[in-house]
């Protein structure tokens, strides 16, 4: 259900405030990771990108979308499946997908580094090949005759 309901989103953006953090990761009612609180959120694994379900309870994005067809496209596995932030903690990349935002890495979580620290390969490669689209308005969808 899309509701214009955004009050957690927004006592979760005043706890990141508070915080002196650019984002706060939300949790959905079986302790796993839902949404930021205006953005999608994506961690990669052993070269498999993975993102909450709908099932969650996120916002289904049309930037969360775009990502998964450009990986899908790269040949990069995409699984939409339920993950906790431990395993936010120890994925190798993560990352933020939103309108505004576009594609924004995340390189640490609660003091955390996530990987090494640096923005990670494919979510490099997501955001050259999201630019492009951006710029150039190539399709990512194939033509229906």
């Amino acid at each position: 259900i899309k509701s214009l309901n955004y009050l957690n989103n927004i006592l979760a953006r005043l706890e990141a405030i508070k915080a002196k953090v650019d984002e706060a990761i939300m949790l959905n009612q079986n302790g796993t990771v839902a949404e930021g609180t205006g953005d999608n959120v994506f961690i990669v694994k052993n070269g498999v990108v993975i993102t909450p379900p709908p099932t969650a309870g996120i916002l289904i994005g049309v930037t969360r979308e775009v990502v998964i067809a450009l990986a899908s496209k790269e040949r990069i596995q995409v699984l939409e499946k339920d993950f906790t932030v431990h395993e936010v903690y120890n994925a190798d990349e993560a990352f933020l997908t939103g309108t505004a935002a576009e594609i924004v890495p995340l390189v640490e979580v609660d003091g955390k580094k996530i990987g090494n620290g640096d923005v990670g390969p494919i979510t490099s490669k997501l955001i050259e090949n999201f630019k492009k689209i951006r710029t150039t308005g190539t399709p990512i969808y194939p033509e229906h005759s």
